[in-house]
């Protein structure tokens, strides 16, 4: 069984004292180890990264956005190679990695800009032969800690910005899935960055808590579960660390009356089941406006939940591969378990599917639950698996206050034909991302990712220009030149212009 290594300072290392297996989900079986680091390994790619980071700062911003354009180019290339391993090692279908790869690329294309996005303001003349300026500065080393369900896009989502920032990056991946994350670095080295400039250390909490403590680590942007979101926004703001923490979602779909409900239901399908639910924009309720509206959204989608074709990811023409672990499963079965418990009606149930030829798979077919209640834990907690509940309220106020008095704002979307009532929504939901007709409304890449409440910890979203604001600090200089014929008494007040 082949251990997939760390990448520090442009070297393949591995301390192999802690491993963990890498399952692929559609057998079941366990195909590579990984090292878990510790605290030594971090902190040799900290001393890499520290080493390099004085020449890289200094490297024109133009020549950083080179490094980005050629690395466009090799994924590009690679594009099969990378959703084949994302396929093997998180299950999801080949199509499904192949699209997540772009979504990952077109950050990638927002880096290559890094002249302009990195432009700073000047003023001339502020005051006598006196010229103001800004200038954004990098941090330092800083470090990225990423999920399982996108091991190419969040990374992609991080690390080629703060690094055309001038910044050098640490990545801790998940250690369920890294090797298309090692292999994406791997061409980032390709394309001419330099050694040093980007490590990755694979790792368990051990290796999370090694970069929040390490005082050279300037800046840590997360995504993952809430409860680790919150733990390491505490703890590396406690430290003066600048923080970004993307947690969990509770994502609501608001079907109106006036939905065109077949365009709803193909949305819904894809939002739902894409990815077996295991994305952070899931939809994974529908409240429906009225009885009708239900009944008839239920109707549409159980012929469609069971014609789901389900099997292993890397086969083609496929909805849905398995989850990514057996304990995931397991943990969204005892969800199914609770609901039907709790007095929802289970319409579609997933449970004990079986895939010919991979019988020992981590597989759980499509769920759907009707007349779920704000009560019920499977309405209240991120299931993060392929289960839907449709919760029936009377009005778009009661929808609306529904997801308002939800902890969690990462996303929602509203299905209506009225312009009115889709302003209101937009207006007044306190959600981070809204769709209007769009069920997984991610912004592009030059927009930025992030939710409301406790779906975000930290001032600043993901990505785009709220991510150059991340790993860069502004810096504000005031110039005179005074003329030499001049000579000025001292001032004793404060100086004004």
């Amino acid at each position: 069984m082949s251990l997939i290594p760390h990448l520090i300072n442009g070297e393949l290392l591995s301390d192999s004292a802690r491993t963990a297996d890498v399952f692929n989900p559609s057998t079941g079986q366990a195909i590579h180890k990984v090292p878990l680091a510790d605290r030594a390994t971090i902190q040799q790619a900290i001393d890499a990264a520290s080493a390099a980071y004085p020449a890289w700062r200094k490297t024109p911003a133009a020549k950083r956005a080179q490094v980005m354009f050629r690395f466009k180019q090799l994924l590009e290339q690679n594009e099969s190679r990378i959703a084949q391993l994302i396929s093997e090692e998180h299950g999801k279908t080949l199509e499904d990695a192949a699209g997540e790869l772009k979504r990952g690329i077109e950050n990638v294309e927002f880096a290559c800009a890094a002249p302009e996005i990195l432009k700073g303001e000047y003023s001339r003349n502020v005051g006598p032969n006196i010229d103001a300026w800004s200038d954004f500065q990098p941090l330092g080393v800083v470090a990225g800690i990423t999920p399982f369900n996108f091991p190419a896009m969040v990374p992609l989502w991080m690390y080629p910005l703060a690094i055309v920032c001038g910044n050098c990056f640490i990545l801790k991946p998940s250690e369920r899935d890294p090797s298309s994350t090692l292999l994406i670095a791997q061409l980032l080295l390709e394309a001419g960055l330099p050694k040093g400039v980007l490590s990755v250390v694979h790792g368990d909490k051990a290796a999370v808590d090694a970069l929040i403590e390490a005082p050279q680590v300037k800046a840590l942007s997360f995504v993952g579960s809430t409860p680790i979101a919150e733990y390491i926004y505490a703890e590396g703001t406690r430290r003066g660390k600048r923080v970004q923490a993307l947690g969990g979602a509770k994502n609501h779909a608001v079907l109106m009356p006036d939905a065109d409900l077949d365009n709803a239901v193909s949305a819904l399908m894809g939002a739902a089941y894409g990815s077996c639910g295991e994305r952070c924009m899931a939809i994974s309720v529908a409240v429906c406006v009225g009885d009708q509206v239900a009944d008839a959204l239920v109707s549409k989608l159980v012929p469609q939940i069971k014609a789901l074709k389900i099997g292993a990811g890397t086969s083609c023409g496929l909805d849905m591969g398995p989850l990514v672990t057996g304990q995931h499963r397991d943990k969204v079965s005892g969800y199914i378990e609770d609901g039907v418990a709790a007095g929802a009606s289970l319409i579609v149930d997933g449970r004990g599917l079986s895939v010919a030829g991979n019988e020992e798979g981590f597989f759980l077919g499509g769920c759907l639950f009707d007349r779920v209640t704000p009560e019920m834990r499977i309405y209240k907690e991120e299931i993060f698996g392929p289960v839907l509940c449709v919760v029936r309220v009377n009005s778009l106020e009661e929808a609306m206050q529904l997801i308002n008095d939800h902890e969690y704002g990462n996303g929602t979307c509203i299905f209506t034909r009225d312009g009115e009532a889709a302003r209101l929504f937009c207006d007044e939901i306190e959600v981070g991302m809204v769709g209007v007709n769009v069920p997984l409304p991610v912004p592009v890449a030059y927009h930025s990712f992030g939710g409301w409440k406790r779906s975000l910890f930290g001032d600043l979203h993901a990505y785009g220009p709220d991510g150059v604001r991340f790993y860069t600090r502004r810096k504000a200089i005031t110039q005179r030149w005074p003329q030499r014929a001049s000579h000025e008494a001292s001032q004793f007040a404060f100086p004004s212009l």
